[in-house]
């Protein structure tokens, strides 16, 4: 048991509610982040009924400054930091693609440029906005983690193997490019606060079976969620800056 505090952000369902019930299995505090009142009020209490009581919901929508605003200011008020924060929340831009394109086959010859900032609206000016505001509660705790959800198809190196699992993915003006940001935007949080205590990387849980993508993954929400709590718990010793699957360091 310990007594650290987190938070993990699109946390209702999936890949981030199976990291709440994870980190809260170790005695963790866990602060269930999503934008629906009643579907994060029912996912909290869920995992309450199974004996995690200390899951508490919290609101919290990544592309409304007043929401991140509150929750930074709720989290102050009750326990005056932060020790994990896990960028979960994430969009595919689905629905919105052209007919006959998939969630990540936006090409870019034929994407709307509303989509394509709707995604990264999400996948990445959300995690930078939820991050800074989290920071000031981050750099109170002894052992600041911050994990940002990512995807190999992020990586440029399993992008452009012509060999590789990813050689066949379809082109993508919007989910694919904003992982490939988030990854880099990670780098650059680790080189401003390196020496530091705080340390932050880009977890990979594979290809999960979540709503995502109509749960065609191959992996269960638990082995997805396995790495993040990994890098949400690093020593003291752990790196930052890095980019992991189960397997260890994913290639940029």
């Amino acid at each position: 048991m310990d007594s650290r505090i987190a938070l993990v952000t699109g946390a209702n369902k999936g890949i981030g509610r199976e990291i709440v019930r994870q980190l809260a299995g170790l005695g963790t505090t866990v602060l269930l982040g999503a934008r629906d009142k009643d579907r994060r009020e029912r996912a909290a209490a869920d995992l309450r009924a199974e004996g995690l009581q200390a899951v508490h919901p919290i609101a919290l929508d990544v592309t409304d400054p007043e929401t991140i605003a509150a929750a930074a200011a709720e989290i102050d008020t009750r326990f005056g930091r932060l020790d994990v924060l896990v960028n979960n929340a994430a969009i595919t831009g689905a629905g919105r693609v052209a007919p006959g394109e998939s969630a990540r086959s936006q090409r870019p010859s034929t994407a709307d440029p509303a989509v394509v900032r709707s995604v990264f609206d999400t996948n990445v000016f959300g995690v930078l906005a939820v991050t800074n505001a989290m920071l000031p509660l981050l750099l109170r705790s002894d052992a600041p983690r911050v994990v940002n959800m990512s995807s190999s198809v992020g990586s440029f190196a399993a992008m452009t193997d012509p060999d590789g699992p990813l050689a066949d993915l379809p082109a993508s003006a919007a989910y694919v490019p904003s992982k490939s940001t988030l990854n880099a935007m990670t780098v650059q949080y680790a080189k401003e606060f390196r020496g530091t205590k705080l340390l932050i990387n880009a977890a990979c849980p594979g290809y999960v079976a979540t709503d995502l993508n109509n749960h065609t993954g191959l992996r269960t929400v638990e082995q997805g969620a396995a790495i993040a709590v990994r890098l949400a718990t690093l020593g003291p010793d752990g790196p930052s800056g890095g980019f992991f699957d189960d397997d260890g360091p994913v290639p940029w």
